[in-house]
């Protein structure tokens, strides 16, 4: 089997304590990919730790500075294996600084609100970290109307 190559993203939400809703990424390439929505982030390079990468990635791909909250640990040796050749590793996290804009890998980004993430057609490896969210985050719940 060959070694997976790290990569890191962020579940970007309104409020680290009691978010509402979730910042989802529609994929403009590559090809065979593009139109299928992810969390944002990308690879760690050499002599980089996860969380400066997830900083980088973020600043690079949205034009925004976060603040990390907790890891949304994984049955993968605590990340999600996404790809035959990725494992990824996910923060939640909050903007502090900037408002997104997709500059880089995507063409659009939305706000997804908590009743309607599976309205979203999600990579394929970010679909079971989406049911985790779900399912073990309760805190991630609509404003009352």
């Amino acid at each position: 089997m060959t070694e997976l190559r790290l990569v890191v993203a962020a579940a970007l939400v309104d409020d680290l304590e009691t978010p509402t809703r979730m910042l989802a990424a529609r994929r403009s390439k590559p090809a065979q990919i593009a139109g299928r929505w992810e969390f944002p982030g990308g690879k760690v390079e050499s002599g980089e730790s996860p969380e400066r990468a997830l900083h980088r990635e973020l600043h690079e791909e949205l034009g925004i500075k976060v603040a990390l909250g907790k890891e949304i640990v994984g049955p993968d040796n605590g990340g999600w294996i996404i790809t035959d050749r990725h494992i990824m590793r996910l923060w939640y996290a909050r903007i502090t600084e900037g408002e997104p804009h997709p500059l880089v890998e995507h063409d659009l980004l939305e706000w997804a609100e908590p009743t309607n993430l599976r309205g979203y057609n999600w990579l394929d490896g970010d679909v079971r970290i989406i049911e985790h969210i779900e399912r073990e985050h309760s805190q991630f719940q609509p404003v009352p109307a």
